[in-house]
């Protein structure tokens, strides 16, 4: 290909609402051009970057036993109902009224549209296990769309949707998609994570997110130094608090007449904040609970909801609070309420001896406070705190925290949905069997965009070689006034594309600068200049996309370096 024949159109100015350095990067390189908010269209640049994605999620979700087919984007109403996701998904989803003022939904994911498939297709236990797959663009009507195509509203998607006879076999499916994932990423040069996850909106039993770390991520990720674990701080589990030690101090009542935060009351008393546990009222349809967390601690909303009966649940409000403790936030504590309460403590809370807590008086703390002497055990013990960085993990190791940006979801779904939609088949004793099914995703798009917050310098972007637009771009200096010069950067080109490397020319006559200006921008991993100077040495100027300078080379070593 030649880069005088191919739409290539480069600018130096940064757009004013690109934030990231990939939607700037991207902007800059002509990979994206917007269309209105959240909606992008893709170049023929961007989109031979897009394709070479696509390629290898397509090649590795098909060796690993995934059956391709492709659903429609616009999905009736009826079928969302059925599962009452209509209502339930929010406002992200996109709902139309055609001719006939029938309802439809763009879709923004596909489990209610397989399921129907499924459930036309399939009636016994002999057709399962199956996995299907599509790579179709979505619709997320984001409320803020922003950061290029790294959020955008309008998306491409590999969504792949498993169905089994047993959950022991979806296991068994939940690890091979793990697997070909890991191959994916791994074969488009990323480096990224699996980690634990909450299950989110799509809900199921068990997940796991795969992000490219960056630090531009949104997404804080902990990690232990001891071993692979990895998790969404949503989901991230610290080491468990050592044994409780014997009580040492006697109760007593401190004056803290301004002091309503815990590191207020830790510097007055002269302590540590670890000794300080903070009260946390909420409202929950079982009425008020009292959530105690430690003083150096942050609730973990996510975790928390997942406590039996705080499933939906609220902060209550000052009203409330006076109700039910006879106090004000910044003096609560889980001692002398008005009435008898529920008390959920983190574990690591529930292991402490000689606490400080909120004496439920304006103006007073507790401090001396023990469990099983001065209040009962708490009713519910759970981990229900956000993991800190440096403490220890629970393999023996130290955790970590970094920055991440999620490019791949596994899930299993359970039976969520295949109930919701009736769909069974005959087991092998002919009754009905109601499927287990998995759900598989990975933003095509967004991989595009996390690449490049990976791999990028002051100069462009910097493409791992699976990802890019071509492998080597081929410069010639002067290519109209030379005819040998000319010739010679031709014969490359079809040297290089007969050895199967993926080679552009760069026959646009440009000045040397702007020429490897644009190169650079745009990632090519490997430049090569076609000069006089060098056909009269008998070498070629060689320079690699993150290397500091260029050389000489002749053809046998340059195509050798290529090559590695």
């Amino acid at each position: 290909m030649r880069l005088s024949q191919f739409h290539l159109r480069t600018t130096k100015e940064t757009p004013a609402d690109a934030e990231l350095v990939s939607h700037q990067l991207m902007m800059r390189a002509g990979m994206i051009r917007k269309l209105a908010a959240g909606l992008y269209t893709w170049s023929p640049l961007g989109l031979r970057v897009l394709r070479k994605v696509e390629s290898v999620v397509r090649e590795e979700m098909n060796a690993a036993g995934a059956i391709e087919l492709l659903m429609p984007t616009i999905q009736p109403a009826e079928l969302w109902r059925e599962t009452g996701r209509w209502e339930k998904f929010g406002d992200q989803l996109l709902k139309i009224t055609d001719r006939k003022e029938a309802q439809y939904c763009y879709s923004p994911t596909a489990e209610e549209a397989v399921t129907d498939f499924a459930r036309q297709e399939l009636n016994s236990y002999k057709q399962l296990p199956v996995n299907y797959y599509q790579i179709q663009t979505k619709f997320r009507d984001e409320i803020r769309p922003r950061f290029g195509v790294m959020r955008a509203r309008e998306f491409l998607m590999k969504d792949a949707y498993s169905f089994h006879i047993s959950d022991e076999d979806l296991v068994r499916e939940y690890h091979n998609m793990h697997a070909a994932y890991t191959r994916i990423f791994t074969r488009l040069g990323l480096e990224f994570r699996a980690v634990q996850a909450d299950s989110g909106a799509i809900g199921g039993d068990a997940s796991q997110e795969f992000h490219v770390l960056a630090e531009s991520g949104e997404d804080a990720i902990a990690f232990s130094t001891g071993s692979d674990y990895a998790a969404n701080v949503e989901a991230a589990v610290a080491a468990a608090p050592a044994p409780r030690a014997a009580a040492t101090e006697a109760l007593r009542k401190v004056d803290t007449p301004t002091q309503k935060t815990c590191e207020d009351v830790a510097a007055l008393m002269g302590i540590a904040l670890q000794r300080t546990v903070k009260s946390i009222a909420v409202m929950t349809e079982g009425g008020f609970v009292l959530a105690l967390v430690r003083g150096d601690h942050v609730v973990n909303e996510i975790k928390l909801a997942k406590v039996p009966g705080l499933a939906g649940y609220r902060l209550a409000s000052e009203a409330e609070i006076s109700q039910h403790l006879g106090s004000e936030p910044g003096f609560l504590g889980p001692l002398r309420p008005r009435e008898a309460i529920r008390v959920v403590a983190d574990r690591d809370v529930a292991a402490m001896a000689d606490f400080v807590v909120g004496a439920n008086e304006v103006g007073y703390h507790l401090a001396g406070v023990n469990w099983g002497r001065d209040l009962e055990e708490p009713e519910t013990v759970a981990d229900i705190r956000n993991v800190v960085e440096g403490e220890a993990a629970a393999d023996g190791g130290v955790i970590r925290i970094g920055r991440g940006i999620e490019v791949g979801h596994v899930f299993q779904l359970g039976r969520k949905y295949s109930e919701a939609m009736q769909f069974s088949v005959l087991d092998e004793n002919g009754k009905a069997s109601v499927p287990a099914m998995g759900c598989y995703g990975i933003g095509v798009s967004r991989i595009v965009a996390a690449a490049i917050e990976q791999n990028n310098d002051a100069n462009g972007i910097i493409w791992p070689v699976p990802m890019a637009p071509w492998t080597v771009a081929v410069c010639v200096i002067n290519p109209k006034n030379d005819a040998q010069v000319a010739q010679a950067a031709a014969d490359l080109l079809a040297e290089l594309r007969a050895a199967g490397v993926d080679a552009v020319l760069d026959d646009r006559g440009l000045r040397p600068g702007a020429m490897f200006a644009d190169i650079e921008l745009i990632g090519i991993p490997h430049r090569v200049v076609v000069s006089e100077r060098g056909l009269a040495a008998g070498t070629y100027e060689y320079r690699a996309r993150r290397a500091s300078e260029a050389e000489n080379l002749d053809k046998a070593t340059l195509l050798a370096r290529i090559s590695a």
